[in-house]
Formats: structure tokens, C-alpha cells, sequence
């Protein structure tokens, strides 16, 4: 019995632009659906020109006056030639000015006073609707997203996949210049066999040869220091579930903009191609099952994840690429451009007490001296700085202002969640969005596995593999060195529970779950 789909193929332009034709193809095998020719000049993200970004300078409060607090981000000759040749890339980053001695936490004065900061910060919290752009408004920003990414995927298959044509030179190395690949040398392994194994997993037909490309079925997309290591150590051990071939491939917040860390500037950035490659060891894995699959089947049950803990919150390119002249909010989120290729897509979402995220935040990365007495007095210069914001901008314009998260020395803004939460169910529906809370997983692991399990409609395992999943022990925890540090001081503590009641509250009405309030921690 033969089979009909819709093929996509096109042609680029005198202007450059690709342009796509639908062209039916008869198939008699039936596993050949969607294959989906790639023009390579449009896969690739395009080149820019030599340019760099200035680091944002650390913020110290001082005994005088300081003038700039942020001390402008050095903007010199950032050319960028993606769609317009010579487009200068000079945002102007809001003046950031604290007028403030330094705290003495022995002083009830000073402790006073950032709780002042922290009272008139919560007299202006409010929760506004965003406005989210349409279809046609993305694919115009980002064209060669949507010349790669086909609108429908294989039926047969649980995951988003889809065949697309191999245009290349079938002996040469298809991933030569993968950028994951030539950064991430812990990885060699795995490129070497995706190298061996290419050439036996094209599909041929009709002359041409097709290789199986595939996105996740299920993104775990934060956040920081809630354990999204652990679920993810959990979740590979599933039969049914593989990951892309690293952890955190970060693609959708940075990697597609050239973006390691903006105190280190912008580097080429990683072109779609080479995200997708990251899936190809689990795509293989798929072509292999089809071997052994019936037809009487609906879908082959195999799923890919991906866990980017950047995902749920980080905009910061926005203002470098998307800023639309106002300055004020992003005009386009990550959740908008996977919600137009994706709009069937799961994701997991992992959150604990965001006081003490941050203090395991502040705790993780390699800072030198790290003592309570510092963790308090940089919780206070952030929280005056995002005092300075909110006098001139609106709640979810400071959330995503780059300029002021760059500036603040604690990142206060990851643990504001009900935040980014708002902003991701304004694309994607409550039922597509699993959260969780790290403190229920570390108290029975089993319970919060099963809850993954049944969003994902996995199916059931031995009672072996179960306890291989539930009982092994945590991963990513605490270092000894950190954990001598003790816990964070009691009015740093209480100075921050203020700071995120509010959030917490509206979380809490939005998951309608008081868990989420944390007042028990």
C-alpha cells in the first residue's frame, strides 16, 4: 500500500530569502514520510563580522556616593551582519545609581534600611499580561528556525522527528564543524561514534539519501539549583527516555547567539544544525527500533529530553537582538519561538525555596572568601539596585533588563518564578507544564518520579529498574567546603522571605498550591 506526504523542498532567491513549495511524494515503504530537504545555505546561522562586548563591572557599595553603578556596558564596533550588514549594536543600558554606605550588619540602622528597599520593592509588585507576537512576526525575526524545522513530524513516532535530505558529500565527516563537538572535548567519544554510524542510518529513496532529525519530546527547563541535575541523572535511566549528548546544551538562550557569558562577550554562534546533531545518537536508537516495528503499533514510545536549566528564565540576548526601540520589554521569548515549532511540547520545571536557591547559587560558583557576612551584603546591594530599576520600569521590565542582572552581584531574579511561569503559559497550556518542588523529591523520590512518569505517558518498569531510579543517591549536592559555611544569617534570611512573599503568594494561586509558599522552610 503506498503512502502520500507532503514534501518539503524550495529554492533561495536573488534576495537570498528561501522560499518553500509543497511537492507530494509517493512512497511504498511508508517509514520514508516527511522527508524534508535542507538548504544548507539557510541552515546555517550567518556569519557576523569581528565584534565583542565589554564586561559589565562588578558592583561594590562604597563609603562615597557612587556615581554609575553599572559602568555602561563597552559597546565598540559590534557589527553585525546577519540580515543588515553594518547594524551597530549600541543599546543604551539603563544608569543604575545607589547612594548607600557600607552595611554594617551590627547596625539596626542599616539592616533598617534594606528593609526599607524591601518594602517599597513589594508596594510595587503587580503582574502584568504580556503581549505575544504571532506567528508571522517570528518567522520574519528568525527565518532559518523555520527553513529547518518542518510544521508537521513523523506520525508513527512519540517523538517530533522528521527525514531530512543529505545534500552533502556522503563521505565527508558531517560533523566536522559541529561547534559542540569542537568546544566540548569530553564529548569526542560520543562524535566519533555518531561519525562511524552516519553512513548505515541515511535512509535512501528515489536517488536520494535522508537522515532522521529530531527535537525533544519534553525540555526540563529549570531552574538553577532545584534539582535539575538529579531528575535529569533519574530520567536517562528510564528505558524509555534519551537524552541529547550533553547536558545543557543551553541552544535556545544562548548558543544560537553566540552567547557563553556576556562579561566574556559574543563568539560565533552555534547554528541550528548543530543543536539538532546532539539528538542524533538518540535518533539513531530510533531508526534501529523501526527495524522491529510493527505496523499494527500507533507509535514507536521512545522519547528524547533535553534539560537546559537556562531555559524557563534567561533572556538576557533579547536587548542585543530583539529590542524593538523601547527598551523596556522583550519583544520575543524563548517560549515564543518553541511554542511556534513545538506547539505539542512537555516541559518540567523544578523549584525550591528561592532563599535558599540563593544562597546555594551564591554558594556554587568559585568565588573566593565566601562568608555569610559577604552573601548579605551582596543580597543588599541587589536588592537596592532593583529598588533603582523599579522607579522607572515596570516589574517584568526589570525581570528581564540584562544590564541590571549583569549589574546585581546575587542573581535575586531566578528565584522570582511566578514571573517567567506567567510569560511561559501565555504560549503553552497549564496541562503541558509539570512543576515541581526539590523539597517533596528529596523527601520521596519515588512519589516525584511517578508524577514525570505519568506526564511523559511512560510506560511501567520492573521493580529493579524502579529502585535504580529512586533509590540511588542525589546528585549535584552541596560541597563539604560549602557546607561548612553554615546556613546563611538569620536576617539575611529574613530580609529575603520578605522579598519574595509576594511572588511566592501569586505562584502559590497560580499552581493552587500552598506548598508553594514556602513558609515551612
Amino acid at each position: 500500500m503506498d503512502y502520500k506526504y507532503g514534501l518539503l523542498t524550495g529554492t533561495v532567491d536573488e534576495m537570498g530569502d528561501y522560499k518553500r513549495r509543497p511537492v507530494l511524494l509517493s512512497l511504498g515503504d511508508g517509514w520514508s514520510a516527511f522527508l524534508t530537504p535542507v538548504d544548507e545555505s539557510r541552515a546555517q546561522c550567518q556569519s557576523w563580522g569581528p565584534w565583542g562586548l565589554g564586561s559589565v563591572r562588578k558592583v561594590k557599595v562604597f563609603s562615597f556616593v557612587f556615581g554609575l553603578l553599572a559602568t555602561f556596558l563597552i559597546m565598540a564596533s559590534y557589527i553585525l551582519t546577519r540580515d543588515q550588514n553594518g547594524l551597530l549594536l549600541t543599546p543604551s543600558p539603563s544608569q543604575f545609581r545607589v547612594t548607600s554606605q557600607p552595611i554594617n550588619l551590627s547596625s539596626g540602622k542599616d539592616n533598617a534600611g534594606v528593609k526599607e528597599v524591601v518594602r517599597n520593592i513589594v508596594a510595587k509588585v503587580e503582574f502584568q499580561q504580556r503581549k505575544v507576537p504571532g506567528l508571522m512576526e517570528l518567522r520574519e525575526r528568525e527565518p532559518h528556525i523555520f527553513s529547518v524545522i518542518p510544521r508537521k513530524f513523523l506520525p508513527y513516532l512519540k517523538n517530533p522527528c522528521w527525514y531530512e535530505e543529505h545534500t552533502g558529500n556522503s563521505t565527508v565527516d558531517p560533523y566536522r564543524r559541529n561547534s559542540y563537538a569542537l568546544y566540548s572535548k569530553r564529548f569526542q567519544a560520543v562524535y566519533d561514534h555518531l561519525r562511524s554510524a552516519f553512513q548505515e542510518h541515511l535512509h535512501h529513496h528515489a536517488g536520494r539519501s535522508y537522515r532522521l532529525r529530531c527535537l525533544p519530546y519534553f525540555y526540563i527547563i529549570g531552574q538553577p539549583k532545584c534539582g535539575t541535575t538529579d531528575l535529569y541523572d533519574r530520567l536517562r535511566l528510564h528505558p524509555q527516555v534519551q537524552f541529547t549528548t550533553m547536558k545543557e546544551p543551553h541552544w535556545w538562550t544562548r548558543k544560537r547567539f553566540g552567547i557563553i557569558r556576556l562579561s566574556e562577550g559574543f563568539r560565533n554562534p552555534y547554528p541550528l544544525k548543530d543543536y539538532l546533531d546532539l539528538f542524533d545518537l538518540a535518533a539513531y536508537e530510533i531508526q534501529d527500533l523501526l527495524g522491529n516495528f510493527s505496523r499494527e503499533n500507533t507509535q514507536l514510545d521512545l522519547i528524547i529530553g533535553e534539560a537546559s536549566a537556562s531555559t524557563m528564565w534567561d533572556n538576557n540576548a533579547w536587548v542585543y537582538f530583539y529590542d524593538n526601540g523601547t527598551g523596556m520589554e522583550p519583544p520575543f521569548l524563548v517560549q515564543d519561538f518553541i511554542h511556534a515549532v513545538q506547539p505539542q511540547a512537555k516541559f518540567i520545571v523544578m523549584l525550591r525555596d528561592p532563599v535558599e536557591r540563593l544562597y546555594s547559587d551564591y554558594l556554587y560558583f568559585g568565588l573566593a572568601n565566601k562568608t555569610v557576612e559577604d552573601f548579605h551584603e551582596r543580597v543588599s546591594e541587589s536588592l537596592q539596585l532593583f529598588e533603582v530599576c523599579l522607579a522607572e520600569r515596570s516589574m517584568r521590565s526589570c525581570v528581564y533588563n540584562t544590564t541590571l542582572n549583569n549589574a546585581m552581584p546575587v542573581r535575586l531574579q531566578v528565584g522570582l518564578y511566578v514571573v517567567y511561569l506567567l510569560d511561559w503559559l501565555s504560549v503553552f497550556s497549564r496541562e503541558q507544564i509539570l512543576v515541581l518542588r526539590l523539597e517533596d523529591h528529596a523527601t520521596n523520590r519515588k512519589r516525584t518520579m511517578h508524577r514525570v512518569f505519568d506526564f511523559l505517558h511512560l510506560g511501567p518498569l520492573t521493580q529493579q529498574k524502579e529502585a535504580d531510579i529512586t533509590k540511588s543517591p542525589a546528585s549535584n549536592t552541596r560541597k563539604p567546603a560549602n557546607r561548612n559555611l553554615g546556613p546563611m544569617l538569620p536576617i539575611t534570611k529574613d530580609i529575603l522571605q520578605s522579598f519574595y512573599r509576594p511572588f511566592n503568594k501569586r505562584l502559590a494561586q497560580v499552581l493552587r498550591d500552598t506548598a508553594f509558599l514556602w513558609t515551612q522552610s
